[in-house]
This record gives C-alpha cells, sequence and structure tokens, in this order.
C-alpha cells in the first residue's frame, strides 16, 4: 500500500515508515512534547526581504525531509509556527536544525475570503 505521511514523501506501508516510529500518533506526540522548545529568531532585513530563522530542538529534527527545503505545509505540521507569507529557502548544512525562512519586504497577507 502505497500513502503519504508527515513531509509528503510515499513511501510503502511494508516498510518501516520515514520517521523511524510506528504511527502519526507516535509523531503528534513528539511534536507536541518539543515545539514549546522551538525558538524563533527577531526578524532581520535587506533590502528585498525579510528573514528569521527557527531553532528546532533535536528531538524534532528527526522530522526533517533530508535534503530538501520544506513547504508551508511541511514546516508547520512539525510546529513551526508564524505569520502568512514565510518562505524555507535555505538548508543550513553545518546545522540542519537551523531553518532559515524569508518573505519579501512589507508582505501583506492576502484577505481572507
Amino acid at each position: 500500500t502505497q500513502s503519504t505521511w508527515g513531509s509528503g514523501r510515499r513511501y510503502s506501508s511494508a516498510r518501516a515508515d520515514p520517521y523511524g516510529m510506528e504511527n502519526k500518533d507516535q509523531v503528534a506526540q513528539l511534536i507536541k512534547q518539543h515545539a514549546s522548545k522551538i525558538q524563533y529568531s527577531e526578524k532581520y532585513t535587506d533590502d528585498q526581504n525579510e528573514y528569521r530563522h527557527v531553532i528546532l530542538p533535536k528531538p524534532i529534527v528527526k522530522l526533517l525531509p533530508k535534503g530538501k527545503l520544506m513547504t508551508e505545509r511541511e514546516w508547520r505540521s512539525i510546529g513551526v509556527q508564524q505569520s502568512l507569507g514565510w518562505d524555507h529557502y535555505m538548508i543550513h548544512r553545518p546545522e540542519p536544525h537551523i531553518l532559515c525562512f524569508r518573505r519579501p519586504k512589507n508582505y501583506v497577507a492576502p484577505p481572507i475570503r
């Protein structure tokens, strides 16, 4: 059986899951336990963008998709909480627990319909 889970990657349920955990409940419990330990930097800017970095606690790092940037849905699914418009734009290879985000300077969220 094929399904998607967490990062949106496909895996076969006949194999071990991509996070080394038995089920979604274990992942949810891990996130619940450690989400309050996520650290958010102040925003900093250049001429075009504003930036911030997010430091994940080590147990949540296990949930990161390997070698790819995350979509908003993916980074929110591991407990990162921030306003709209942020883009995970860079993997900081020496320290994968640090997520680098940016969005256009003076970003205005689209109106809610």
